[in-house]
C-alpha cells in the first residue's frame, strides 16, 4: 500500500471529508487532493501533522505501511510495553530552578568570590600626539578657488557649467542653472 493510499485510508478512518480533514490537520485543502490523487508526495511536516492529530496511528504503519494501522489493533503485550515506555518518558519531569533551590538547604553556601585577574600592561606603548591646535584665522583664503578647482577637474578646458541636477532618494530632483 502506497503512502498516498494510507493517507486516503486515514481520511476514511477519520469520518471526515477531505476538506474537513485538511482543516483538521491545518493544511491547504488542495494539498489533500494532490496527495490522494498521487500527484504529490506528502512532506514530513504533513505526516507529523497527521500523527499529532491522530496519536492512535502507529508510526511504522504511517511511514512504511508495515504492521497495524492503530495502536488498539496491536496484541496486548505490545501495547503494554509501548505504553510503559511512553509513560516513562511522559512522567519524568524536568526539575526547574526554584524546586532545586527549595530542596537544597545549602544552596549558595559554598559560593566563593572569584578574584578577577589584574590587567597586565599593554605590550606596546603608543605615544600621545601633541594636541596643540593650529592657528587658523577665519579670514584665510583657501589655497584653490572654486574656479581653479573646476579648471583642474575639467582639464583646463574653456567649458562652463550649463546645469547641475541633484537627485534625492525619494525620487525628487532639483535643477540649478548658473
Amino acid at each position: 500500500m502506497s503512502l498516498n493510499e494510507r493517507i486516503s485510508k486515514i481520511i476514511e478512518y477519520s469520518n471526515l471529508t477531505p476538506s474537513e480533514f485538511a482543516d483538521e490537520i491545518d493544511v491547504q485543502r488542495s494539498s489533500i487532493s494532490h496527495i490522494t490523487s498521487g500527484r504529490n508526495k506528502p512532506s514530513l511536516e504533513f505526516i507529523i501533522k497527521i500523527k499529532s492529530r491522530f496519536p492512535e496511528l502507529l508510526w511504522d504503519w504511517l511511514v512504511t505501511g508495515e504492521g497495524e494501522m492503530l495502536k488498539s489493533q496491536l496484541p496486548e503485550t505490545e501495547i503494554s510495553e509501548d505504553h510503559i515506555e511512553e509513560e516513562k518518558i511522559k512522567t519524568t519531569p524536568l526539575p526547574d530552578l526554584f524546586t532545586m533551590m527549595n530542596d537544597d538547604d545549602e544552596f549558595g553556601s559554598d559560593e566563593t568570590e572569584i578574584e578577577t585577574p589584574k590587567p597586565s600592561p599593554g605590550e606596546s606603548f603608543i605615544p600621545t600626539q601633541d594636541k596643540t591646535p593650529e592657528k587658523i584665522s577665519d579670514s584665510q583664503r583657501l589655497e584653490n578657488t572654486s574656479d581653479q578647482l573646476l579648471g583642474q577637474l575639467f582639464g583646463n578646458q574653456q567649458s562652463k557649467i550649463k546645469r547641475i541636477v541633484l537627485f534625492y532618494e525619494n525620487g525628487k530632483f532639483e535643477s540649478f542653472e548658473p
